[in-house]
């Protein structure tokens, strides 16, 4: 019986972690996991940097990437953002590197326009202090928010996301985001596995996830993810129907992030979590016959 763990969705500091990708390495051996994917928002520079720590830590590291995109319902003017995981990518796939380059780029600019708003806000944030404090990290709004946080200027981390820069907020910025459709397209192209992250998190109902689904399976989605941190037994038994009767592959993961997400632990969730070895399994024989 083959009792091997691993982690299919894991953040270090190249998006929003607070783990580098070595220390992600060395988390998991740590953990007693087999396999861990690192799939960092928008980014898959952290591939290279792990790949030494993992070979030394026999550790199978999966290069992969986590997508933010936008998604409009028909008949729908709002936005939802789902995010698609790509497993098995080319990390130095031009297209992908250019993409990826445009989302940096989009980010920076934001994160500009972010720290202005703080500012008319009254709070004392520089672009420049910030990026002080933050040497090793990629800049995101949780950083942000534990600036804020750290320098007492708000009660707590969430005060920053419920009043100011969270989705809606009056310091919010939007993100440049391509549809799920282009992102799934974008991950096969590179030689990836497209996933379905976290489908739950969007409160959808049935008929639109299933709209979701259809959309994205029409541009080649391989999986989704069915095992997660946040979901209980009957949502995970759920989704796990939905990937049978979708034909989908099942993936899961922590979607670990250090200190940014203190309750969620790499491997292990909220305590619950255990992704069988299996379901790597799956994908890789499902890749050699593709």
């Amino acid at each position: 019986m083959d009792n091997r763990i691993v982690d299919l969705h894991v953040h270090s500091t190249e998006s929003d972690g607070t783990f580098t990708p070595t220390e992600v390495i060395a988390e998991a051996k740590k953990a007693g996991l087999s396999a861990i994917a690192l799939t960092d928002h928008d980014t898959a520079t952290g591939i290279r940097k792990a790949m030494g720590a993992a070979k030394e830590a026999g550790i199978e590291l999966i290069p992969g990437i986590e997508l933010s995109t936008a998604y409009t319902f028909p008949g729908k003017k709002q936005e939802k953002e789902i995010h698609i995981v790509g497993l098995y990518i080319n990390p130095d796939d031009p297209e992908l590197l250019k993409m990826t380059a445009e989302f940096r780029e989009c980010r920076d600019k934001r994160n500009e326009k972010m720290i202005a708003a703080l500012q008319e806000e009254g709070f004392p944030i520089t672009m420049e202090a910030l990026l002080a404090e933050n040497t090793d990290s990629v800049i995101t709004r949780a950083n942000i928010a534990r600036f804020l946080y750290e320098h007492g200027w708000i009660k707590s981390v969430s005060e920053a996301f419920d009043k100011y820069i969270g989705d809606g907020c009056r310091c919010y910025v939007g993100r440049f985001k391509v549809s799920p459709m282009e992102a799934v397209s974008l991950i096969k192209r590179t030689g990836g596995i497209a996933i379905l992250a976290h489908p739950l998190l969007y409160h959808l109902g049935v008929e639109q996830l299933q709209l979701l689904i259809d959309d994205l399976k029409a541009v080649g989605l391989d999986g989704i993810e069915a095992i997660y941190s946040t979901y209980t037994t009957g949502e995970e038994q759920l989704v796990k129907r939905i990937a049978k009767e979708n034909d989908l592959l099942i993936s899961g993961g922590s979607d670990f992030h250090g200190t940014n997400k203190p309750h969620i632990s790499l491997g292990s969730g909220m305590g619950q979590l255990a992704v069988p070895y299996e379901y790597l399994q799956q994908m890789k024989e499902y890749a050699a016959r593709s």
